[in-house]
C-alpha cells in the first residue's frame, strides 16, 4: 500500500485508483440508463413520472450511506498515513456495523411515514399508486441499500479499488438483467424496477464481504472490532455529514423540481426523470475520477507531503473538468436523438430536449465543486465541505429555483441548477484559496 501511495508517480498512483472507481460509475450509469428505459417502454407517462418522483427515495439512502461510507473513509485514509493501522481498522468495522443498523432504522421509518412522505414527494392521483409500489420495495430493502455505501468506499482505502469494483459491477449487472424480468415478465411493473435495485445491492454487498474477509489485511467486518472513541465517531460524523449532504441536497433539489414541474403536467415530470438520468453521462463519470482521487488526496495530506497534494489537485482538476467540458458539448448536439431513444411521446420529447441541454450547461462547474468538496472532506475540513455539499442543490438552489421560477417561469425552472453552479462555483474558488494546505 504504502509504495501506491508514496513512491509511485501521482499521475499512475492517481489512475490506478479512480479508473476502477470510473468503471464502477459507468456501470452503475449503463444501469441507470437501462433502468430508465426499461421503465420508459411501458410507455405509460404516469409510471414513469411515479418511478421519478420516488427516485429521491434511493437517493436518500445513498446519503445516508455516504456518511459511513465517506466520512469512514477519509479518516481511515489519513490513519493510514499516520501508520495507525489498529485504529483504521475498528474504524472499519463500526462504520460497516453502524451503516447496516442506520438502514433498519430507515425501513422502519419509511414504513410509518409511507403516506406523508409520498404527498411530500409530489405524487398526485395519477402517480400515487405507482410511487407507492416503487417506494415499499425500495424502503423494504433500504437495510442492503444504506450498507452498500460503507464497503464500497472503504475497500478503496487499502488500494482494493479493483474488488470494490468487481462487486459493484457484479451487483449492478444482476439488477440491469433482473429488470426486464421483473418489469415486463413478471408485470411488477414500478416494483419491479425497484425489486431489481434492491436484489442487486444485495448481491453487491454480499461480494462486498467476502472481498473483505479474504483480501483485506487491515480492515474488519467482525462486529466484535467496532469499539472507537468519541472523539473518532465525532471524525467521521464530522466528515460523514458533510460528504452525505452532496446527495441529501441532490434529493432534495430532485423532489422540489418535480414538485414545480407537477404544475405543467406528468410528461414534464417523465421528461426531467429521463433527462436526469442522461446528464449522469457526465456527472458519473467525473463522479467516479473525484472519488477515485479521496483516498490519495488524504494519504498526502495524512503525510504532510504538500508538493504530491497539490500535484494530486492539479491533476484531478484537469481530467474533470476537461472531460465534463468535452462531454457537455457532445450531450447538447445529440440531445434529440438521446431523448427520444426512450419514449416517442411528443410531449416528452419536446421537454426533454430543453432539459438535458439545461441540465449538463454547468457540467463543468459542477465538477469543479465536487473536487473541492471531495478534497475537503479528504482533508477531514468538515465546514467547507458542508458549506459546498449544502449551498449547490441546497439552500443557494432553493432561492434561484424561487426568483428564476417567478421570473422567467418554465425556463427559469429548467435553469435553477445552472444558475446555482456558477454562485457555488465562485464559493468553491474562495473556500479552496482559504483552506489549502500551504508549506
Amino acid at each position: 500500500m504504502e509504495e501506491l501511495f508514496e513512491h509511485t508517480s501521482v499521475r499512475r498512483a492517481y489512475f490506478t485508483l479512480a479508473l476502477p472507481v470510473v468503471l464502477n460509475m459507468v456501470v452503475a450509469l449503463v444501469y441507470n440508463l437501462v433502468d430508465t428505459f426499461f421503465v420508459a417502454q411501458t410507455q405509460n407517462a404516469n409510471l414513469v413520472a411515479g418511478v421519478s418522483l420516488g427516485a429521491p427515495l434511493f437517493t436518500l439512502m445513498v446519503a445516508l450511506g455516504d456518511i459511513l461510507g465517506l466520512g469512514g473513509s477519509s479518516v481511515i485514509s489519513r490513519l493510514f498515513g499516520e501508520k495507525r493501522f489498529d485504529q483504521a481498522r475498528r474504524v472499519s468495522g463500526y462504520c460497516f456495523s453502524a451503516g447496516f443498523l442506520l438502514g433498519l432504522i430507515v425501513l422502519v421509518l419509511l414504513f410509518l411515514l409511507q403516506t406523508p412522505v409520498l404527498k411530500l414527494l409530489g405524487a398526485t392521483p395519477a402517480t400515487w399508486e405507482y410511487a407507492r409500489q416503487y417506494y415499499l420495495v425500495i424502503a423494504a430493502g433500504a437495510p442492503f441499500i444504506v450498507f452498500f455505501y460503507a464497503p464500497v468506499n472503504i475497500l478503496r482505502t487499502e488500494g482494493l479499488a479493483v474488488e470494490s469494483m468487481k462487486a459493484s459491477v457484479i451487483g449492478t449487472v444482476i439488477n440491469i438483467m433482473l429488470n426486464p424480468f421483473f418489469i415486463f415478465t413478471c408485470g411488477l411493473g414500478a416494483a419491479g424496477s425497484a425489486l431489481a435495485t434492491v436484489t442487486g445491492n444485495i448481491f453487491a454487498d454480499l461480494l462486498m464481504i467476502y472481498y473483505l474477509r479474504t483480501k483485506s489485511q487491515r480492515l474488519t467486518t467482525s462486529p466484535r472490532e467496532t469499539k472507537i472513541s468519541r472523539r473518532m465517531q465525532g471524525e467521521i460524523l464530522a466528515i460523514g455529514i458533510p460528504a452525505s449532504v452532496t446527495n441529501l441536497m441532490s434529493t432534495f433539489a430532485m423532489a422540489l423540481t418535480n414538485r414545480y414541474l407537477i404544475a405543467y403536467g406528468p410528461s414534464s415530470v417523465a421528461a426531467m426523470g429521463i433527462s436526469l438520468k442522461i446528464s449522469m453521462i457526465i456527472t458519473m463519470v467525473f463522479v467516479g475520477f473525484a472519488f477515485g482521487a479521496q483516498p490519495l488526496i488524504g494519504y498526502t495530506y495524512g503525510a504532510k507531503d504538500t508538493k504530491r497534494f497539490n500535484e494530486t489537485m492539479r491533476l484531478d482538476l484537469t481530467v474533470v473538468c476537461g472531460f465534463a467540458l468535452i462531454m457537455t458539448s457532445v450531450i447538447w448536439l445529440l440531445a434529440p436523438t438521446l431523448i427520444r431513444g426512450f419514449m416517442h411521446d411528443p410531449t416528452v420529447i419536446k421537454h426533454g430536449i430543453t432539459m438535458i441541454r439545461w441540465l449538463v450547461s454547468s457540467a463543468t462547474l459542477a465538477g469543479l465543486i465536487l473536487v473541492f468538496t471531495t478534497m475537503f472532506q479528504s482533508m477531514g475540513k468538515a465546514l467547507p465541505a458542508f458549506i459546498l455539499s449544502f449551498c449547490r442543490q441546497g439552500v443557494i438552489f432553493y432561492l434561484v429555483l424561487i426568483v428564476f421560477a417567478h421570473s422567467f417561469g418554465y425556463t427559469g425552472i429548467l435553469a435553477s441548477q445552472a444558475g446555482a453552479d456558477f454562485i457555488t462555483a465562485l464559493l468553491a474558488v474562495g473556500l479552496f484559496n482559504h483552506y489549502r494546505p500551504r508549506k
